[in-house]
């Protein structure tokens, strides 16, 4: 949720009524190129080097299950949103309309474009190009863009993010001259008219569309501007390096706020979202500063994020502001696909294998869990600890009733237009370029890659059921033979790492980062990873447990009633009550079994991984539909020890996944 007393802010968020679509005219009737690159642009001097960069946009295309995955969120409301939410709709300021005209229309398009070319859809190209046309074809004669009824600087940074996208798919002429004129119009405006709200907080998002034009034209007034934004925005490094926020930051504090020296903006440096957008902000800046204590400090601020307000998903919590550490207060949906994006982006820069694992947990666990099976309904807040979804009072720090529901808009309706982008950029940063010249494969599922290493056009299959499973196949087809280092990220939790280039062994080591690989090769060169995984457990908060194996966290999946609400016109609003106890302590240790990876990946009806744990009932209740915090110590109620069956996370939309431990004098006084 944003702060509803923003000035203007109700005109941004007027509904609008869902008419026809507009004619679409591709890219090659504006008179504009179609020609595209193949080949990653590094940043240029006087920047900093940076290990990585992502590929162009559309050099990955999904496979398998990620296709699958992909393919559900197209014919749900990822492809069909703005056919059922006014919103969205013809009448949207950024199609010309009378509509909403602030953030929704931006945040929707920046995930349906890479999702739409990933895809190869005509018909959700389509509906990106109506958007990303109308942006183009009418900007204001000063150089600013976008809808005339507001001209605040936040949407317009979501834009430019489609627009370098964008241009990278396409090779579209228009956009470099288009952005260079904006950027160089807001560094004349910045000055008397500076960065507020939402844009001061978000600043650094900006900023990394600039460092990808300036890479194109070398212009040095952009980084001007870089340093003024830098300037007027929030000092996100300088609050974590003092991190204040200990504690459930509830409604009371954030109202406080004049009395609080760490509190400014309404509290919008405690706001989930925010935080998840500065995990990048000091990586990006990085770039400009070439200062490595900025390059490196993610690692410190995931660290005081996880200490203080770490979750088992590998999210912090955050309802709508930082919550603590119980697994019954919630992570809204936006803030999750961002911090999954600035993750990715971080992971570029620093060339830190540890953001891969991290981006791996939030994607196979957070992201797919916080909707149903097909992808019509989404949640605004997920909890680990979910009992219930319903429309009683919640712990949450400020948000509504409606925040945990399945439906169209919970709560509020960022989160139905800006989800669309986690799928489809995991996809784009599945592979990157190493400053080197060659390749890296930074995150794994299954995909196809096609690029260009040293000038040699290459496609790469990767075939895998990861993270189900453990193996990894990747065949090389170079057009011609090219020698290149190639970069495969170990995963930190594989204790016996395997690697095979044509079945001859590659020493791999546990904890090692990235593995190089540098040789010539040829069509038909096949790599064969295996990333062993243990089942862990990890301790969390009152001494809670939770199990996790390699990517994958595990839940107990509660038995569902889903009750509608309400319609809403294709799809509907959902509260789910419990029908199954769930109020269990356990013991530590689990057997695995694995099963058919499903037509839906992440469905807890046909779990591709289940894990067998033993546990007791004990006194452990609900209160307003959400679990009581975990009880530190526990007592067993006399039933018997039972045999409990775990799915991964996204599959049990009811769950307990942070456990009481069974202490072991209590395991075997009841068998």
């Amino acid at each position: 949720m944003h702060d509803s007393n923003l000035p203007g802010r109700r005109g941004f968020l007027k509904a609008s009524v869902l008419g026809a679509l507009t004619p679409w005219l591709p890219a090659e009737a504006t008179g504009a190129t179609t020609k595209r690159d193949d080949v990653a642009t590094f940043p240029k001097a006087p920047l900093a080097p940076q290990p990585f960069q992502f590929l162009p946009a559309g050099s990955i295309r999904p496979s398998g299950w990620l296709k699958r995955q992909l393919d559900i969120q197209a014919a749900g409301l990822g492809g069909r949103v703005d056919e059922t939410w006014p919103d969205l709709g013809p009448r949207s300021g950024w199609l010309g309309g009378d509509g909403e005209s602030w953030e929704r229309g931006p945040y929707f398009v920046d995930g349906l474009l890479p999702l739409a070319w990933q895809l190869d859809s005509p018909e959700l190209k389509a509906k990106a190009q109506r958007f990303i046309d109308w942006t183009l074809e009418n900007p204001w004669s000063n150089g600013m863009f976008g809808p005339k009824s507001n001209d605040d600087w936040w949407p317009r940074m979501v834009m430019l993010k489609v627009l370098t996208q964008y241009q990278e798919l396409t090779g579209d002429a228009r956009v470099v001259p288009f952005m260079t004129r904006y950027f160089h119009y807001q560094l004349g405006a910045l000055p008397a008219r500076p960065l507020r709200d939402w844009g001061r907080m978000r600043w650094q998002d900006e900023v990394a569309s600039i460092v990808w034009l300036h890479a194109r034209t070398q212009d040095p007034k952009l980084l001007e501007l870089a340093a003024l934004l830098k300037k007027q925005g929030y000092d996100w490094q300088g609050m974590f390096a003092t991190f204040p926020f200990h504690d459930k930051t509830d409604a009371k504090m954030v109202e406080a706020k004049r009395k609080n020296a760490f509190m400014e903006d309404d509290g919008l440096q405690v706001h989930g979202v925010n935080i998840a957008q500065a995990l990048k902000a000091s990586a990006v800046w990085s770039l400009v500063s070439r200062d490595a204590d900025d390059r490196a400090a993610v690692t410190h601020q995931l660290a005081q994020l996880d200490q203080y307000h770490g979750q088992p998903n590998g999210m912090f919590s955050a309802d709508e502001h930082l919550a603590g550490r119980s697994p019954s207060q919630g992570v809204e949906l936006c803030a999750v696909v961002e911090a999954m994006y600035s993750l990715e982006t971080a992971l570029a820069i620093t060339g830190d294998a540890a953001l891969g694992d991290r981006i791996e947990r939030i994607a196979y666990n957070a992201l797919p869990a916080a909707f149903t099976d097909d992808m019509w309904a989404h949640q605004y807040d997920q909890q680990p600890n979910q009992v219930e979804c319903s429309l009683h009072k919640r712990p949450w720090t400020t948000n509504g009733p409606e925040a945990n529901l399945f439906g169209l808009d919970p709560h509020f309706g960022c989160c139905t237009a800006n989800f669309h982008q986690g799928w489809p950029k995991l996809t784009a940063s599945l592979w990157m370029a190493s400053a080197d010249g060659g390749l890296a494969a930074t995150l794994y599922a299954p995909c196809r890659v096609s690029t260009t290493v040293r000038g040699v056009a290459i496609d790469i299959e990767q075939e895998t059921d990861y993270p189900f499973r453990d193996d990894i196949a990747m065949t090389m087809r170079p057009a011609s033979p090219v020698a290149f280092p190639l970069r495969l990220r170990v995963p930190a939790w594989c204790r016996s790492p395997s690697v095979r280039v044509n079945g001859e062994t590659i020493a791999a080591v546990a904890g090692q980062g990235f593995l190089t690989v540098d040789r010539q090769w040829k069509k038909g060169d096949r790599i064969e990873l295996s990333f062993p995984a243990d089942v862990v457990t990890e301790k969390g908060f009152n001494d809670s447990i939770s199990f996790h194996r390699g990517a994958l966290v595990f839940s107990l999946p509660i038995g569902e009633a889903w009750v509608k609400w309400r319609k809403r016109g294709l799809t509907d609003d959902w509260q789910v009550y419990p029908t199954t106890p769930w109020n269990y302590a356990v013991a530590p240790e689990g057997t695995m079994e694995r099963h058919a990876v499903g037509t839906r990946p992440f469905a807890g009806a046909t779990p591709a991984v289940t894990l067998t744990v033993h546990g007791r009932l004990v006194a452990w209740k609900a209160e307003e539909g959400a679990a009581d915090p975990v009880p530190a110590k526990v007592i067993a109620d006399g039933d018997p020890v039972t045999t409990l069956r775990l799915v991964p996370y996204a599959g049990a939309k009811l769950r307990i996944t942070s456990f009481p431990r069974l202490p072991h004098d209590a395991l075997q006084s009841a068998t």
